[in-house]
């Protein structure tokens, strides 16, 4: 069996298993045009058919071609969708002085604060769309595009998702575009970080999931730059890769040792 095919079928059995445990049958996903969104869209396609609701929530700083990207994905796919514009929101707190990087992570906020809206109106859960690479590397807004209740690809490198992409038959618009956030006009996810996903994530793979010490990396002939500036990502954002930490005062705390597995039955 192919590996994307697979695990394309573990992802959509997991997607239909964990929303099932939660008594709930939907759930409701932000579909910005980029591969992320367009691969977790499809997958819970698959796995829950039209209990999937697909929410484009478009700025006065979207690109047009986002806009058309997601568009074609819904068509393709026979995807239901709503576009929810984020921009009065945004007009209202904007300010001459914020930086983009300040608007992108209100953006982020704000379109999430419409996604949690939508999903109680649906009585549906939430669906990240965050990859491995960004989770390792920080780079996200926390409690902006962060946030969900599940999320079946943050496991899965950036360059995997791209793999996966093909195997979904995701247009080629779509996988053939430069990543990003569209949270800024010409913003690139690659261009922000300083590095093509290629070369981050054969570092993320030698240091995450095969082990290799900084040493090791650096005599293997991997850039010390590119090394130190993804060692110092992973511990300096591990605070965005957990729930709030809680100080200790009881024998059993939320997230130290009351922990339950979310299918445990009572």
């Amino acid at each position: 069996m192919d590996r994307y095919e697979l695990i394309s079928r573990y992802l959509i059995n997991f997607i239909r298993q964990e929303v099932c445990k939660t008594g709930l049958s939907k759930v409701v996903i932000g579909l910005s045009g980029g591969i992320d969104s367009a691969v977790v869209a499809v997958l819970a396609y698959r796995a829950l058919n039209n209990n999937l609701l697909c929410i484009k929530m478009p700025s006065q700083h979207s690109s047009q071609s986002s806009l058309d990207d997601a568009e074609e994905l819904c068509r393709i796919f026979k995807l239901q969708s709503e576009t929810h514009s984020i921009e009065p929101m945004l007009r209202v707190y904007q300010t001459p002085d914020m930086s983009p990087l300040r608007i992108g992570n209100l953006s982020a906020r704000l379109r999430m604060v419409t996604l949690f809206d939508i999903s109680a109106r649906e009585a549906a859960l939430v669906l990240g769309t965050s990859n491995k690479s960004e989770l390792m590397l920080g780079y996200g807004t926390l409690y902006g595009d962060l946030a969900s209740a599940l999320n079946p690809i943050g496991d899965l490198y950036k360059t995997e998702v791209f793999e996966l992409a093909h195997y979904l038959g995701i247009p080629s618009s779509i996988i053939n575009k430069p990543p990003s956030a569209d949270l800024w006009a010409g913003q690139s996810d690659e261009a922000e970080i300083g590095y093509p996903y290629s070369e981050l994530d054969h570092v993320l793979k030698c240091y995450v999931e095969e082990r290799h010490t900084r040493e090791e990396m650096i005599q293997d002939g991997k850039n010390p730059k590119l090394v130190d500036m993804i060692i110092n990502r992973i511990y300096k954002n591990q605070f965005k890769r957990r729930m709030p930490l809680i100080a200790k005062l009881t024998s059993r705390t939320v997230n130290h040792d009351f922990n339950y597995p979310r299918d445990i039955t009572l």
